[in-house]
Parts: structure tokens; C-alpha cells; sequence
């Protein structure tokens, strides 16, 4: 199989995926990505390069659009160029957040697409937007909200299929996109990620932080410090916990910047909030960690007596799949994306989001009853081992890419829709393929060092297009990990992509001929 993977962060959601279709053999793997050090034995990269970023005169509702634009030319230039070295894929996968799928039929107008729809977003309740009664949502914003669903509506209405980690993601689309989209439940390695009876037995350290095997530990973890993942109402939470356990630690993970929603004015929110709650708090036993390293996370949640997990109605962090691998008696909040991982009372406690008081008594709770917490920690393993199965959600992959694959080759008109741009049918519109049903990316918390070699210095040949069509293509079919860089000036490569609609296989070139005999006899 010939896989084509497209992240601008390489390898994104793909990590696992990407690592198992090389562990299994037999396969060419390309990714197409911005440039970073990361790198994974046998997988090729192609990167490609940001011309420019969006301007002071671009509409603020459509910068995000417009950058989306400009990844999807980068991105169809980069396939051009793979395409020119002889290599046509079998599938294509990539995320629509960022762009860059736009372009990508019109490069490979006869290969299925199956793109990660991440989040829709909402101005009406029920979603993140005017969830948290501290920040409304001014009038004037909502149309910028909207205007965020451009690159989504584009992929939308776009050939290819669909899928999304939780139905509370695939919940949030339009009724009439929902039959694209396939929930794919991500999984945990549930070997590497579960519980260690002895943790707690024993000091437990990191970086210059201590605890003893007779002190609490109580954990947070998030990509960064911020509202959206309620740490604002978690530090409001402490002073009672604090007082009324003395013998607790808390541990916080995470950076000083804003993954989601607006930017402070200035400073960071653990400074604003350290400031908000100045003489309330020991400081002595709250730790800021910042960002740590994936081995050190996960010990962290074998050592953990109660982990707080709180989010507002967005896309749910790895973070609680792994605690609930980890076996952590957890206190999560109560909304959707939790609430779909998290049943009160059985695999978890859950809150309000917004009432530090009814935190701090499901902390208090799970500290003191140890043998609800114990439960509670059987059963969120028990759960991740019945619905978090990192071998069965690969298997589920597959199965989904294969039957998507099957099914596009099943339906020749899908092959031969782009590349027919210019033949007029009368008035028909050919129908599209339809993904069938698989089994929760969303984004991975950034707060872990992903478990990926990085590379000491990434090769950059650059492609040839004076070279033979058939020595380039043993440069594409190489085993050896390679990078090809695209070339920088735009005018280089545009020309192949605008003629897309006239890039056409020998097969579908073919077809035509013999629908125009065909056309050409009846009349």
C-alpha cells in the first residue's frame, strides 16, 4: 500500500498510526509537512514552506481562511512534485483544521481522501463559545466565530470521507455532514499506560519536586495553564483542599501560553491567578512543573491519589484517556466531552465546571475514601480497556481505510470526476461514495514530549524535474527515511497545479475516450 499522510506538525494525530504501518511492513509511506525535527525510521517526508503569513489588510473573520488558502497551494505544490516523481498513493490522510486537503483532488483527482474533522464551531450554546459565564461573548465577535467553519464548510463539500475521535465531536457538525463523518475512537497503549500498584509505596520525584509515600498527591495536567481547561476555577478550588488536607501536594503540568481562546493582555494566567489568590494558598505545596517528558507524565499518573480533569464543551485532551489507562481515581467535570469517557459515580466523579466548591468536595471525597477511590480506578482501567485498546483501534483503522479504498475503487465515476471538470454531462452530478461505519486527537497535549526520534539534521535534497521520470521514482521508492524539500519560488511549481483539472491517469483518459465514441455513435 501506498500511504500519503498530510499534518502541517508531522506526525500530528498520526504518530501511531504511522508507526504501526511501518512496524507491519510492505508499505511506502510519504508525509507532507512545515518543517520540524522529528523523525520515524522508514517514513519520507516532503516538507513544505509557509510563503507568507496573514496580512494587517486581510478581514480578521477571514485570516484564518485565507492561511488556509495559502497551506492548501503549499501543500498541492509539494504532491505535484510527488507526483511528478512517479508516486501516486493509494489513500490520502490528513487533518482539515489547517487547509491543507483543499487543493489536494485536484493532484490526485482518482484517490480517496480521508480527512480528521476536529471540532465545528458554535455560537449557540451547548459548545465552548459563552460556556463560562467569566468570559462573554461579546455580539460583535460572533461573526468571527462563524467564519472559523470556512475551511470546515470547504472540506465539507469537498470529495472524500470523514472522521472525528467522539461522537460529541461528530455532535457537533451539521445534521447534514454527519453521514461523512465515521467515529474513530483513538486508543492508548495500555501496555505502556497502566496502573502501578508499587507507586505509591515509594518517594516519588520529579524534577526538584518530592513526596513522600504518606503525603496525597492530587494532579493536573494541560497542555497549558488556561480557562478553556478550567484552570482558573481549579486554583479556586485549592485553598479549601488545601486547608482541610494538610498532608496534600498538588502538581500542575503544563505551559504558560494559551492553546485555546484569547491571549492575556499581558502575563500568563498562573500569574494571574497566583495574584487573585494571594494569602489563600501554601505555596509551599503547590507545584508548578511545567512542560515534562512523556515517561515522567505517565509516572506522574501511577503516583497520583485523585487527578482533576476539567475542559469546557471542546475537543477532550489525551491526557484523560491515558489517566484512565493509568488507572487514576479521577474528578472530572461535567461536560459532554467528559461526560462521554466518564460515568459518575463509576469510573470517575464528575462536577460542575464552574463551582470550585463542588471540585474541592469531589477532591476531598476521592482522598479520604479510599475504597470508592479504588473502585473508581479498577473501573476507569476496566473502561480503557474495553473502549481505549490502542491494537483495536489500529485494527479499526485499517479496516476503515481499506473499506474506503475498496469502495472508491468500486465507483469509477468518483475516479474520473475531477479530471472530467471540463466535459459537460447534462445536468447531473455524479454521486459520492459513502464511508462505512468504524469506531474517539484530537490534540495531543503538547505538555508531553512526543516519543519520536528527533532527527540531528534533515536532508534536504531538492527534486529534479530535468531528471527521468523513472530514476526519480527510485528516489521516491527508496527504503531509507528521506526529506525532499519543494521549492521556494511559487511560480516554479503553480503551473502544474492549476492545470489539475488536466492531470489525468491512463485509465480515466481511457474511459473518455470511449464515452466520446460512445456519444459520438448514438448521435
Amino acid at each position: 500500500m501506498k500511504y500519503l499522510f498530510i499534518h502541517q506538525n508531522f506526525p500530528g494525530q498520526y504518530l501511531h498510526l504511522v508507526r504501526h504501518l511501518v512496524q507491519a511492513g510492505g508499505h511506502e509511506i510519504v508525509f507532507i509537512s512545515e518543517d520540524n525535527a522529528n523523525l520515524i525510521p522508514g517514513v519520507r517526508r516532503v516538507i513544505y514552506r509557509m510563503p507568507r503569513h496573514a496580512t494587517e489588510q486581510t478581514h480578521p473573520g477571514a485570516r484564518e481562511f485565507d492561511l488556509g488558502l495559502v497551506r492548501a497551494d503549499a501543500v498541492a505544490k509539494a504532491a505535484s512534485t510527488l507526483r511528478d516523481l512517479g508516486f501516486e498513493p493509494d489513500i490520502i490522510i490528513g487533518h482539515h483544521g489547517w487547509g491543507e486537503l483543499l487543493n489536494i483532488q485536484d493532484v490526485f483527482p482518482g484517490v480517496p481522501v480521508l480527512g480528521y474533522f476536529e471540532f465545528y464551531y458554535h455560537d449557540e450554546p451547548g459548545f465552548d463559545v459563552g460556556f463560562d459565564p467569566e468570559f462573554p461573548m461579546q455580539s460583535a465577535m460572533m461573526p468571527l466565530v462563524r467564519a472559523k467553519n470556512a475551511i470546515n464548510l470547504q472540506a465539507l463539500t469537498s470529495p472524500g470521507y470523514g472522521q472525528t475521535p467522539t461522537e460529541f465531536q461528530k455532535s457537533a457538525y451539521p445534521d447534514w455532514a454527519r453521514e461523512k463523518i465515521t467515529v474513530l475512537r483513538e486508543g492508548v497503549d495500555l501496555e505502556l499506560c497502566r496502573p502501578d500498584a508499587t507507586a505509591h509505596r515509594r518517594k516519588f520525584s520529579i524534577k526538584d519536586v518530592h513526596v513522600s509515600p504518606k503525603e496525597k498527591l492530587i494532579t493536573y495536567v494541560s497542555r497549558d495553564l488556561e480557562p478553556y481547561r478550567g484552570f482558573h476555577v481549579f486554583m479556586r478550588a485549592l485553598p479549601r483542599i488545601l486547608r482541610e488536607q494538610p498532608d496534600a501536594r498538588v502538581i500542575m503540568v503544563g505551559g504558560d501560553g494559551v492553546s485555546y481562546g484569547a491571549r492575556l493582555p499581558s502575563g500568563s494566567w498562573r500569574e494571574r491567578m497566583l495574584e487573585e489568590l494571594a494569602g489563600e494558598l501554601d505555596l509551599s505545596r503547590i507545584h508548578f512543573v511545567g512542560k515534562v517528558s512523556y515517561d515522567d507524565f505517565l509516572r506522574l499518573l501511577q503516583r497520583s491519589d485523585t487527578h482533576v480533569y476539567l475542559t469546557y464543551p471542546f475537543v477532550a485532551s489525551w491526557s484523560l484517556r491515558e489517566a484512565m489507562a493509568a488507572g487514576c481515581a479521577i474528578v472530572g467535570s461535567a461536560t459532554a466531552p467528559v461526560e462521554e469517557f466518564i460515568e459518575d459515580g463509576v469510573t470517575g466523579r464528575l462536577v460542575p465546571f464552574t463551582e470550585p466548591d463542588r471540585i474541592a468536595e469531589g477532591v476531598l471525597e476521592l482522598l479520604n475514601d479510599t475504597r470508592t477511590a479504588k473502585k473508581m480506578r479498577q473501573e476507569a482501567r476496566a473502561e480503557a480497556e474495553r473502549t481505549l485498546c490502542m491494537k483495536a483501534y489500529l485494527a479499526r483503522y485499517e479496516d476503515l481505510i481499506s473499506e474506503l479504498i475498496t469502495g472508491h475503487k468500486a465507483a469509477p465515476v468518483l475516479q474520473e470526476s475531477v479530471a472530467e471538470a471540463d466535459v459537460p454531462r447534462s445536468g447531473t452530478v455524479p454521486k459520492r461514495g459513502k464511508a462505512k461505519g468504524a469506531s474517539k486527537t484530537n490534540k495531543p497535549d503538547a505538555v508531553k514530549a512526543d516519543p519520536v526520534t528527533p532527527a540531528k539534521k534533515p536532508r534536504q535534497p531538492v527534486a529534479r524535474k530535468t531528471a527521468p521520470v523513472r530514476a526519480a521514482a527510485k528516489q521516491v521508492a527508496s527504503a531509507s527515511s528521506k526529506t525532499v524539500r519543494t521549492p521556494k519560488s511559487a511560480a516554479q511549481a503553480a503551473p502544474r497545479v492549476a492545470k489539475g483539472a488536466e492531470v489525468r491517469s491512463a485509465s480515466v483518459k481511457r474511459a473518455a475516450g470511449r464515452r466520446k465514441k460512445a456519444d459520438l455513435a448514438s448521435s
